[in-house]
C-alpha cells in the first residue's frame, strides 16, 4: 500500500506459477531472489525477504529502476545479513549491497536485438534518435571516464592501494586507443568521419524532398478528391431539381387538361 508500507501482499500462487513454468523450459534454472521496481529499498522489503527463503536459502533482492535518471545500470542487488549490535543487544537483519552485472545467453542477446529492431518511436526520425543515442553513449563514457580519473587520482595520493588487475585492464583500454599523432592516421580518422557526415547531411536532406513531395501529391489527391464530390453533389442537386421541375411541370400539365375538360 502506498499510504501505509506495512501492508503489503505477496501473491505465492503467481510465484510458484512462473517457478514451474521456467522449469518446463529450462529445468537448470533456479529461483535464486525476487525483485521489484524500486526504485529504492522499502520497509517491508524484509519481510518479503524472509517469506522468499522458502524457495532459496539466502535470496537475493534486485531493486530496479525503470526510470532511470542516470547512466549506468537500473539495478542494484543486495543480500539479507545479520547485524551484530556492540551494546550488546539483539543482532538485527539488514541489507548489503552487492556488484551487479547484467548478462544474457547467445539466444538471449538475440531475442533482444530483433525486439529492438520492432521499437519505433514515430515521434522521432531515424536520424534523431541516432543522435540521441550517441549522446546518450558520450555521456556515459565520460562518466566513466571521471571515474577512472578519480580512482587513478585516488591511487596516486595513496587513499586506495594499487590494484594490478584494474591497472591491467586501463593499460589494454589505452593500447586500444588510436594514435592520432601520426599525420597518416589523423587524415584517415577525418576523411572517415567527414564521409560519414556527407552521408547523414545527404539522407536527411534526401528524407525531407521525399516528404514534401508525399505532402504535395496528397494536398493534390484530396483537393481532386473534394473536386469530385462537389461534382457529384452538384449533379445530384440539378437531378433532383430537374425531378422536380417535371413533377410540376406534369401536375400543371394536368390541371390544364382538367380546366379544359370541364369547360367543354
Amino acid at each position: 500500500d502506498e499510504k501505509n508500507p506495512a501492508v503489503w501482499f505477496l501473491d505465492h500462487n503467481y510465484v510458484e506459477t512462473m517457478r514451474d513454468m521456467f522449469k518446463k523450459i529450462n529445468a537448470k534454472e533456479k529461483v535464486i531472489g525476487w525483485y521489484h521496481n524500486g526504485p529504492k529499498l522499502r520497509s517491508s522489503d524484509l519481510q518479503i525477504n524472509e517469506l522468499f527463503k522458502r524457495y532459496t536459502p539466502n535470496p537475493v533482492l534486485v531493486v530496479v529502476d525503470v526510470q532511470p535518471k542516470e547512466i549506468g545500470l537500473p539495478t542494484d542487488a543486495y543480500f539479507a545479513v545479520e547485524e551484530i549490535h556492540d551494546d550488546g543487544t539483539a543482532a538485527t537483519k539488514t541489507f548489503e549491497h552487492v556488484p551487479t552485472e547484467i548478462g544474457a545467453e547467445e539466444a538471449e542477446e538475440i531475442g533482444v536485438e530483433h525486439l529492438l529492431r520492432d521499437i519505433k518511436d514515430n515521434s522521432t526520425g531515424t536520424l534523431a534518435t541516432r543522435i540521441s543515442h550517441q549522446f546518450s553513449s558520450l555521456r556515459g563514457l565520460s562518466e566513466r571516464l571521471a571515474d577512472i580519473r578519480a580512482y587513478l587520482q585516488k591511487v596516486l595520493e595513496g587513499g586506495l592501494p594499487v590494484n594490478s588487475e584494474i591497472i591491467q585492464n586501463l593499460q589494454d583500454i589505452f593500447n586500444l586507443l588510436p594514435n592520432l599523432t601520426i599525420p597518416e592516421d589523423a587524415a584517415a580518422f577525418t576523411v572517415q568521419t567527414n564521409d560519414q557526415y556527407a552521408l547523414i547531411y545527404v539522407s536527411a536532406m534526401a528524407r525531407s524532398i521525399i516528404a514534401l513531395h508525399d505532402l504535395i501529391n496528397n494536398k493534390i489527391e484530396n483537393r481532386e478528391a473534394e473536386r469530385m464530390a462537389d461534382e457529384k453533389e452538384n449533379e445530384a442537386k440539378n437531378a433532383s431539381a430537374a425531378a422536380v421541375t417535371d413533377a410540376a411541370a406534369g401536375q400543371t400539365k394536368a390541371q390544364t387538361e382538367e380546366t379544359d375538360m370541364a369547360s367543354k
